[in-house]
């Protein structure tokens, strides 16, 4: 693991989430570009001292050099996103395969370098868009795909937090200090932070290609040097028509991250805050609840869940399928539900997109193909 140290939120959630099912075992780490904090989170996690690092560069070429049989095989890379590249591109050049926090990278370019070099190198690139983990979320994904909607007319995707509605990262806060410095985190805050898991949802539940976008970005808290609110209008290939509502200055607001889908005679509706039911409302008939566990729904989210109905599951086993896929995506050298190097220059193009839409004050056209770039 590159990144994740003292203080970080998401890499502990990568470890607990690559542990859950036994497929994967953590046993390197630079986890901060403090040597010291390194050791210390190293010490920590019931590393040897050997394999814990000082440096990421100092990670990848040491253990690349170790025989085969015992140097790490992936390495999952959880620092700020301006990183990214630079850390994925040595992993991948070295012989590792790569999963990674999104976004991929801050620039379209870097995003499809790292398509192409998955390829070149015949490796796995894993991207953690961990909401498609949920069962639920599969659940909506097979109804659409089965045609049980109809016609998809619209699709509106909401993820509205509230956890930025202060200057925070003026208070020393080193969550939102990355987040808010471009230096960090690119060209967008707000919709790389959490659009990008927006746009990859809808995108994975109902397989509709954007054509074009509207996008409006903006700062709301004073003083904050990049956008924490967003509203997008989008245009789907195929006819459907899409809004988007992307906001981290929400007050009030936890994880509010949501889906609906409507179709010529069906609609689904998601909550990640009640991620266990997927609603159902029908132009004609009562409405149904699904919930997860149970027999009568589809194999891929059956698969997907480790409990019995009613007993809850949530975001962690969510982030454990991401891991579970990533898995058996290295172990057979094929990719199978988990998110791509595409995906990743998907969701850097989709910011991009945005951004000019929201410059330009106009409708932009925002089809992309991306590089190929995946093993198999």
């Amino acid at each position: 693991m590159i990144g994740g140290g003292p203080g970080a939120f998401i890499g502990a959630v990568h470890r607990a989430a690559a542990a859950l099912d036994g497929e994967f075992e953590l046993v390197a780490g630079a986890f901060s570009a403090s040597e010291e904090k390194s050791r210390q989170q190293g010490r920590e996690l019931g590393l040897v001292d050997a394999r814990v690092y000082g440096s990421w560069t100092d990670l990848l070429e040491e253990e690349a050099g170790r025989p085969r049989g015992e140097r790490m095989q992936a390495v999952v890379i959880v620092t700020p996103n301006a990183l990214h590249y630079d850390m994925a591109r040595r992993a991948l050049e070295l012989g590792f395969d790569v999963i990674c926090d999104k976004p991929m990278t801050t620039t379209l370019e870097e995003a499809e370098a790292l398509c192409r070099l998955t390829r070149e190198m015949d490796r796995i690139f894993v991207l953690t868009h961990n909401y498609t983990g949920y069962p639920m979320v599969k659940e909506a994904r097979a109804l659409v795909r089965a045609g049980a909607l109809g016609r998809v007319r619209k699709v509106a995707i909401e993820y509205a937090q509230g956890w930025l509605a202060t200057r925070l990262e003026a208070e020393g806060n080193k969550q939102a200090a990355w987040r808010s410095n471009p230096a960090l985190a690119g060209m967008s805050s707000a919709l790389g932070d959490i659009g990008t898991h927006g746009e990859n949802l809808a995108r994975y539940v109902t397989g509709l290609e954007t054509e074009s976008i509207m996008a409006d970005l903006g700062t709301v808290v004073a003083g904050r040097e990049m956008e924490d609110d967003a509203a997008l209008f989008v245009r789907y290939e195929g006819g459907a028509r899409g809004l988007m509502h992307v906001s981290q200055v929400a007050a009030g607001e936890e994880n509010n991250l949501s889906l609906r889908i409507y179709g010529a005679c069906a609609a689904l509706i998601w909550r990640q805050e009640s991620p266990n039911e997927l609603r159902m409302l029908r132009a004609e008939g009562p409405e149904k609840v699904l919930r997860r566990g149970n027999a009568y729904l589809s194999a891929a989210a059956q698969e997907a869940a480790r409990l019995p109905p009613g007993h809850p599951e949530g975001f962690i086993e969510a982030f454990a399928n991401i891991y579970r896929a990533a898995a058996a995506s290295i172990r057979t050298r094929m990719h199978g539900d988990a998110p791509t190097a595409q995906d990743g220059a998907r969701g850097v193009h989709f910011i991009h997109t945005a951004i000019a839409s929201s410059r330009e004050r106009a409708w932009v056209d925002a089809r992309y193909t991306p590089p190929t770039g995946a093993a198999g």
